[in-house]
């Protein structure tokens, strides 16, 4: 409790810290300025990106199946990486050459001003619903930690996770909320370096070459990569990388940064931290499960193996430490969900359609208060933890990936892109991913195995911007950018 402690001063005192740099403007308020260092800007998209998945679902999925779990992985490492290459030096660029944009749905409606109003309140709504369902997700997290970890009352947890990422959110913004990423991912990476390896050294029999004979004798095919693996499940695992274009709390990081220039320092320092972890992820799940069949051990959900290990085999002091990297990983996401929601609210809607001649400290401070509205509202939606609200966070992550992915890249990229076609990729997208899931075709295809939403949903949008935007005039919306 007293490593916990420590953390949460160091998160309210990062939050006050931001407070006194960056929230004179609504530009400080919610991309700090547009200053962030490559290190700060890397281990923050990474962190917000990762949550509690990281530390809880993929070591989980791994725990039951094996090694052919870790293609989901693989397709958000290729993923990233390609984010990093093709949106991350356009974004910055053009967000800032286009007016300014301090947000997605402001970049958009400043790169197509045809159907400027429309697309910034249609993404704008998109963006505040999907998001008040993923946050709430992470505050599901917080309150089962909670629970398990300390015997204490789910919805305490739920509400502790929430006060401590508002306090430092409201008072500091994009910049706090991206120091702490900074500060959260060390801590995660920190905590699946050290985990996997006193796994491996403690106790007798429990070395790399032991932990993969027990359990290739419980499973022949524990470390086959294709164990289980149809054509459709391969193409739905390796499709959760096309999901980065579209996550505006992953690439508003890339607005943020302080210059272009920047941008290849970042990434490689991003794709480090994002391969380090994942592969401590990888075995933390793997030489948990060898742990687990040495020593008896009855897991009931695979989910808490980090838990379970984090109570075991560490002194208290290191206990908390490894749970406040668990938060870390939760609250990373929740903070910048909740800015992200907050921005679009305040940017897209009160000061584009409510209030046109808001002052700067207007908008500062009605960005704190609805920061605090969505975070109440997915307060309301995580309260049963009976809730599937962890099987909304693939759904949510499949309908930003589809509605955002294709619009961002083209809209960066190709000069012919007309609004038309913008509005039509951002509707095809999110319908596409609705309908898929309303019909049940993510669970069972022609009577077999499912496709992953977030295929036909990309490909559909995709598809729907060319289409629209080459049977639309050319209104001479692109503009050339400063080095182009």
């Amino acid at each position: 409790m007293i490593s916990l402690a420590a953390y949460f001063l160091l998160m309210i005192g990062i939050g006050v810290y931001a407070w006194r740099k960056s929230t004179e403007s609504s530009e400080g308020y919610i991309l700090g300025g547009r200053d962030l260092s490559p290190s700060v800007t890397a281990l923050s998209a990474g962190a917000s990106d990762m949550s509690g998945w990281l530390l809880l679902g993929l070591p989980g999925a791994l725990f039951v199946s094996g090694l052919s779990q870790s293609w989901i992985g693989i397709g958000l490492t290729l993923g990233a990486l390609l984010n990093w290459i093709i949106v991350a030096p356009r974004l910055r660029e053009q967000t800032e050459f286009y007016d300014n944009s301090l947000t997605i749905p402001g970049f958009l409606g400043n790169r197509f001003p045809s159907n400027a109003r429309l697309l910034r309140m249609v993404s704008a709504v998109i963006i505040v619903v999907f998001f008040a369902v993923y946050t709430a997700s992470g505050l599901v997290g917080g309150g089962k930690l909670f629970a398990s970890a300390f015997g204490g009352d789910y919805m305490t947890g739920v509400l502790l996770t929430l006060g401590i990422v508002l306090v430092y959110t409201v008072i500091g913004g994009f910049l706090a909320v991206s120091l702490t990423d900074f500060v959260q991912g060390i801590i995660m990476m920190l905590a699946l370096i050290i985990m996997p390896i006193v796994i491996l050294t403690t106790g007798q029999g429990n070395g790399v070459g032991q932990a993969v004979d027990r359990l290739t004798a419980i499973d022949a095919d524990f470390f086959s990569m294709a164990k289980g693996m149809t054509l459709l499940g391969w193409i739905s695992a390796m499709a959760w990388g096309l999901g980065y274009f579209g996550q505006p709390h992953i690439i508003v990081r890339f607005m943020a940064i302080r210059s272009v220039r920047d941008v290849p320092t970042a990434r490689n320092i991003g794709m480090g931290w994002m391969v380090i972890s994942l592969l401590g992820a990888v075995g933390v799940g793997v030489f948990g499960r060898a742990y687990a069949e040495r020593n008896g051990m009855t897991v009931s959900d695979p989910e808490t193996i980090f838990i379970i290990l984090s109570d075991l085999l560490f002194h208290p002091l290191v206990t908390g430490f490894l749970y406040a990297a668990l938060l870390a990983a939760i609250m990373s996401t929740v903070s910048s969900q909740l800015l992200v929601s907050s921005s679009s609210l305040t940017e897209d809607i009160y000061h584009t359609l409510l209030k046109r001649g808001a002052s700067e400290r207007e908008l500062v401070n009605v960005g704190r208060l609805t920061v605090l509205g969505v975070g109440l509202v997915s307060a309301v939606i995580a309260a049963n933890p009976e809730a599937k609200v962890l099987g909304l966070v693939a759904n949510a992550w499949a309908g930003f990936g589809a509605a955002f992915g294709p619009l961002v890249v083209l809209a960066l990229t190709w000069k012919r892109m007309t609004g038309a076609g913008a509005v039509a990729g951002l509707i095809v997208g999110a319908v596409t991913v609705g309908l898929w899931i309303w019909l049940g075709l993510n669970q069972s295809l022609l009577g077999g195995e499912g496709l992953y939403e977030i295929v036909p949903g990309f490909v559909a949008s995709w598809i729907a911007i060319v289409l629209v935007s080459l049977a639309t005039p050319d209104r001479g919306e692109y503009r050339a950018r400063p080095s182009a």
